[in-house]
């Protein structure tokens, strides 16, 4: 029996992914749109608790301000109605030709005004609104040629960009955290901010980074080769883990934004491992959304929709099976042979100086290394013990 989704579990769902018509480089619309308030209920009746946006996914762009507030009213109508949560709101830097080349690092800085200036406004909405979090994809600030941006400056500009917008935030004293999403490339050649940790980086050189964090993607990190529990987990360790978008991908390729765990199942299984259940030896957990961001596969009529955002969910809720993982005692042993929770004991013994590290013979010039090379550590065992839990 398929485990069923509560409002406890904090699902959530981008209006785009529901929405997407599947229109692709390659072929037209193979699904009709609806009016953005008509995915509410059918989304709510799924399962999902909350829902989120792109500014444009509800309003049009360049729609007129008495049409948009009457437009964003009646959304958000529709939204309370249904009993889903606002929680996160986004901005559409991408789609408009205007973007081509980027919002915060367009070469063009009457584009760079614009961009600011749209970016601005909807953070004035997502604060009217209720979200937590404001998530800024910058999918057009990159470039296909070398020689066309001065990445200092773009950098420069990028930083005084997000910058902007936080301190906009404190000013106005809005309840709200920033969080930047990466990707390595797709639609443009190469993306600024590629990766997780090329956005800690760029964070920590913020003014107002104490409320900017990261909002990593599934597809994102690991269409680079990258292992996305590892980019969630240093971004916790780092108390930067905003908001997290969750799919499924299949290797190095495009973007795929397939269901969540119809992917990687096994990276799927370890994600909600650390979501739910956090580091094994203790620290900073993850309290937020479990938000998805995929779109239902091209050849799915309507009703494709619902069982593909059903499809999400069921595949958490099964990978929650990481709980019974670690509460079960064999892996309890298998941990402790591998010396799992032997990492989380500090290097240095407490009140350690480097001197005495220098002076303790037992630490190098007596230690066992023939022996401590010898130690079986059990991985192997470890990890196939993750996968009788996942697959029962």
């Amino acid at each position: 029996m398929s485990p069923t989704p509560r409002p406890e579990d904090r699902f959530s769902f981008g209006l785009w992914t529901v929405g997407w018509q599947a229109a692709d480089p390659f072929g037209d619309a193979t699904r009709p749109a609806l009016d953005p308030w008509e995915y509410l209920g059918p989304l709510a009746a799924a399962g999902a608790w909350g829902v989120t946006f792109h500014d444009d996914d509800v309003v049009p762009f360049g729609t007129p301000e008495p049409e948009r507030r009457s437009i964003l009213r009646r959304f958000a109508d529709a939204a309370r109605e249904a009993g889903l949560v606002v929680e996160m709101v986004t901005t559409n830097t991408f789609a408009h030709p205007v973007f081509k080349d980027g919002a915060l690092t367009a070469n063009d800085r009457g584009v760079r005004r614009f961009g600011l200036r749209k970016l601005l406004r909807n953070v004035d909405l997502a604060a009217e609104l209720g979200a937590q979090t404001f998530v800024m994809w910058g999918g057009r600030e990159g470039a296909e040629y070398d020689g066309s941006k001065d990445a200092h400056a773009a950098f420069e500009r990028y930083r005084e960009g997000v910058d902007t917008l936080a301190g906009y935030v404190k000013e106005q004293g809005y309840d709200l955290r920033i969080a930047l999403e990466p990707k390595p490339n797709e639609p443009r050649g190469d993306i600024f901010l590629p990766t997780v940790g090329h956005a800690l980086g760029f964070i920590a050189e913020l003014e107002h980074g104490d409320i900017v964090g990261v909002n990593p993607e599934t597809g994102h990190e690991q269409m680079a080769g990258l292992n996305y529990t590892h980019g969630l987990a240093q971004a916790l360790w780092a108390g930067k883990l905003f908001h997290v978008d969750l799919n499924g991908q299949r290797s190095i390729k495009y973007d795929q934004d397939l269901a969540f765990g119809h992917g990687d199942v096994l990276s799927a299984f370890f994600t909600v491992d650390l979501l739910e259940n956090g580091f094994p030896g203790g620290g900073p957990t993850y309290d937020g959304p479990r938000h998805f961001d995929y779109k239902p596969s091209r050849t799915e009529g309507m009703p494709g929709i619902w069982e593909s955002a059903r499809a999400n969910m069921e595949s958490y809720l099964l990978a929650r099976k990481a709980r019974a993982f670690r509460a079960d005692p064999e892996v309890q042993e298998a941990m402790e042979q591998a010396g799992v929770l032997e990492l989380s004991r500090p290097t240095l013994g407490d009140g350690e100086s480097t001197a005495d590290l220098l002076a303790d013979r037992s630490a190098f010039e007596d230690f066992a290394v023939d022996g401590a090379a010898q130690r079986h550590l059990g991985f192997v065992r470890l990890n196939q013990l993750a996968v009788r839990h996942l697959v029962g």
